[in-house]
């Protein structure tokens, strides 16, 4: 259990507030599985977060449209039975305020509340080589001493947000989807722009076009979309999927993506109409299965994912027609599923609508938001109401260089990952001890996996560490510089080999000015992640110094 008495000890001339075994950054999915796994070992610990509330990333992208692209019955936690099968879903693919009702029902279920802080910011963290602990301070002026400082801030949670001159002056109203008022944003019969065609630009494009009077929506970087099918759930789809719940949890954590499917056809074996029977069959199923479990040689064969993407351009043209629009949203310099592929309802459809104009951005980018809207490099001027940002993030990184951490000899972890980005399996950072993460680089849970799996994988991982630290009678870990050397070169081995790491993306952090270039995620599979997270641990933590 978690104590709330004030501890003893001086650190840096000041008491601190609390003194933890373990203290979590994060309440969303990673967060609330922490704190309920290390409190069952009997733990000390306790959770900060700067929202108000549970959910992570489902607290705050609350904007119009935001929903699962993961079928809502494996975007689960896979631990209880029981748990999972107390709760029922409306929809194969459920929208925000369901998947935050949700997450409210895991921390009333757990009785996680009473040991997460709220509306609290952690600022920073310094490691005291003295004493092996970390001293972490907040916002509120509070200091906590604990033993280790466990990570689950989330891969996509540092928006990018201040991104054009001038959006301070903006007369209208500005919003980043990712800091959507709870209170809403009043649209109806206003001047819209939707700056990014991301996931969740395309989101919010197909829900407000109908709602707002005039649309104008900025676009730079084409995207490959697939259409979302997306039935409601009754009784009879209910008890099917809860029905499912040992095989799902048997073949979820072994599977390329962390998906139900998997990859089950090679395409050198079949010929050109079986090809192009079984992308057509894939295609109908109207979930992210064409990228994730259609042909792998679309990864590392440039003449597979000329075909396949040319499939998908295919049915995009049919659905667009008009040539310019086909210019401007259909992608023709990378290929189908290099990029995060959106699941979307009708939007491609939206640009037809009287009320909506794209603007293509690629050619003649956005120059200054002025007080009275969005300027363009030529001097083209949109007037606007409501400008809505659907930017993007500083992915795997942001979560945690915007936060002062200091390691062995006052190293900053900004500044480490400034220069280059690496880490031990996405779990530990040489040179910061009893730093245990999820969702950071060199892991699939950057951005190629269901992100439950993953998550449930990692926290997993740390809480067996944590336990055997303990039970050895050692009070210390940290990875070797020769064990993260060879994690970071089978990362890129791994990367390499496929296309994901020829193109520009938000992948490889190039949306990000002056970020080191690597691909974020893990490509070698969610399977094979797992398993070499496990035969680390089970050679008594390889590639870990332990005391």
């Amino acid at each position: 259990m978690t104590t709330d008495t004030a501890a003893t000890a001086e650190v840096d001339g000041a008491s601190a507030t609390q003194e933890l075994d373990a203290l979590i950054i994060g309440a969303g999915v990673a967060g609330l599985y922490q704190l309920h796994q290390l409190r069952e070992q009997g733990l000390r610990v306790r959770a900060y977060d700067a929202a108000s509330d549970v959910g992570g990333t489902w607290y705050w992208n609350r904007y119009p449209g935001a929903r699962f692209d993961s079928e809502a019955y494996i975007y689960q936690y896979l631990f209880s039975e029981e748990l999972y099968k107390d709760w029922s879903w409306s929809q194969r693919f459920p929208d925000q305020p369901e998947i935050e009702r949700w997450m409210h029902y895991i921390a009333d279920r757990l009785d996680l509340r009473r040991d997460i802080q709220f509306s609290t910011t952690v600022t920073s963290a310094r490691f005291d080589e003295k004493r092996d602990r970390w001293i972490v301070r907040t916002d509120r002026g509070e200091t906590i001493d604990t033993q280790f400082l466990v990570t689950c801030a989330g891969m996509l949670s540092a928006p990018l947000s201040e991104v054009f001159t001038g959006q301070d002056g903006f007369r209208g109203t500005l919003v980043h989807t990712s800091r959507w008022p709870h209170e809403g944003v009043d649209l109806d019969g206003k001047r819209v722009g939707v700056v990014g065609i991301g996931a969740t630009g395309i989101q919010v494009i197909q829900t407000i076009a109908e709602r707002v009077e005039h649309l104008t929506v900025f676009a730079r970087t084409p995207q490959y979309v697939l259409p979302m099918k997306n039935p409601a759930f009754g009784p009879a789809e209910v008890d099917a999927y809860k029905e499912r719940f040992i095989e799902l949890r048997k073949t979820l954590p072994y599977t390329f993506t962390g998906f139900e499917y998997d990859f089950e056809h090679v395409w050198s074996d079949l010929t050109p109409q079986q090809r192009r029977d079984v992308l057509e069959e894939i295609y109908e199923n109207g979930s992210l299965k064409l990228w994730l479990a259609g042909f792998a040689e679309m990864f590392f064969d440039e003449q597979v994912s000329e075909a396949v993407s040319e499939f998908v351009r295919e049915k995009m043209r049919a659905r667009l027609k008009d040539p310019r629009l086909c210019d401007v949203l259909i992608p023709r310099d990378y290929g189908f599923g290099t990029h995060r592929v959106p699941l979307e309802t009708d939007y491609l459809e939206v640009y037809h609508r009287p009320n909506v104009e794209l603007v293509g951005v690629r050619d003649n980018p956005i120059a200054r938001i002025a007080p009275e809207g969005i300027v363009l490099s030529d001097g083209t001027v949109h007037e606007l109401d409501v400008i809505i940002l659907a930017t993007g993030f500083d992915a795997g990184t942001g979560a945690l260089t915007r936060i002062d951490i200091r390691g062995r000899g006052g190293r900053s972890l900004a500044a480490d990952w400034g220069r280059d980005i690496r880490t031990t399996m996405g779990l530990m950072v040489h040179g910061y001890p009893n730093m245990l993460t999820t969702a950071v680089p060199l892991a699939p849970s950057a951005a190629l996996c269901n992100m439950t799996t993953c998550l449930q994988q990692q926290t997993e991982w740390i809480s067996d560490c944590i336990g055997y630290l303990r039970d050895q009678g050692k009070t210390v870990i940290e990875p070797t510089k020769d064990g993260e050397d060879a994690w970071v070169a089978h990362h890129d081995e791994a990367a390499a080999a496929n296309l994901i790491s020829r193109t520009t993306s938000w992948y490889l952090g190039s949306n990000v000015p002056g970020k080191p270039r690597r691909v974020l995620s893990y490509t070698g599979g969610v399977g094979t992640y797992r398993e070499k997270c496990s035969e680390a641990a089970a050679a008594g933590y390889e590639g870990f110094e332990i005391r």
